[in-house]
């Protein structure tokens, strides 16, 4: 059932499966729109203060922490590394051991001239380098700020995944383009929570559902789950409908953490 989440909130509490045995689940975060502000500019993203204290602090509790996110692992890393969360980037494209090295598929690998590639004709065309993100092993198209620029964005996403064979990713107020492998913040959330017997995912956006999918998989096979929603402005309205639990932009998953 989906309530607001409020700390210290009275019973039921749908975190109490998690709570009950701490040593057999898992807590798991999306970070854009959820572990930071949403910000203009996506490479003056960080995490909110505190963030990485929090999920640090969670690490020495729970049998597993992550954070599965759009971003580069390499981001990630620089942000939230050295505390033994797990992390996984460009949504499942790029994973991080231990040892905080950044491993990635030979499969995904192959892709990444025709991401460059695809990359430089997005400036060609006239998109400007502010709104171009390049990741590596993707870009993405931000048109945040100029809504009318989104059908061109996406029709010049789709019409360079029909010349490269790159997958479409839509997101929040952009368009990323992909390598065309199997991954998703859904395989990847799966690859993290295999095993465990309770397990949330906090997100905000379009590409957390899949994640949410996973969870309903989790479900079926008999694990406790929490789907947990970040409202916003922006928040897609499938995945409010679809979250157990809602809190109030990032500041209220940074006090869900911190509950934990």
């Amino acid at each position: 059932m989906r309530s607001r989440y409020v700390a210290g909130m009275a019973s039921p509490d749908p975190l109490a499966p998690l709570r009950s045995r701490p040593d057999r689940a898992g807590v798991f975060s999306d970070f854009d729109g959820t572990l930071s502000a949403i910000v203009m500019d996506a490479h003056e993203a960080e995490p909110l203060p505190g963030v990485a204290d929090a999920l640090g602090a969670l690490v020495g509790r729970y049998a597993r922490v992550g954070v599965v996110s759009g971003r580069p692992a390499a981001f990630l890393v620089a942000h939230l590394g050295g505390r033994g969360i797990a992390l996984s980037g460009l949504y499942g494209l790029e994973h991080v051991g231990p040892d905080d090295a950044i491993a990635v598929d030979d499969e995904v690998e192959r892709w990444r001239p025709v991401v460059t590639a695809a990359a430089d004709r997005a400036e060609a065309d006239g998109w400007p380098p502010e709104g171009v993100e390049r990741k590596g092993l993707s870009v993405t198209l931000h048109f945040r700020g100029r809504p009318e620029r989104d059908a061109a964005a996406r029709a010049w996403a789709e019409a360079e995944s029909a010349r490269t064979g790159l997958k479409v990713l839509a997101a929040k107020q952009s368009y990323e383009l992909q390598p065309p492998v199997d991954a998703d913040k859904g395989t990847a959330l799966a690859d993290l929570a295999r095993g465990l017997d309770a397990v949330c995912f906090v997100g905000d956006d379009l590409g957390d559902l899949p994640a949410f999918d996973a969870l309903d998989r989790m479900a079926r096979d008999g694990a406790a789950v929490v789907r947990i929603g970040v409202a916003s402005a922006e928040a897609p309205p499938e995945l409010l409908r679809r979250s157990d639990l809602v809190v109030e932009g990032p500041a209220g998953a940074l006090d869900l953490l911190r509950s934990l």
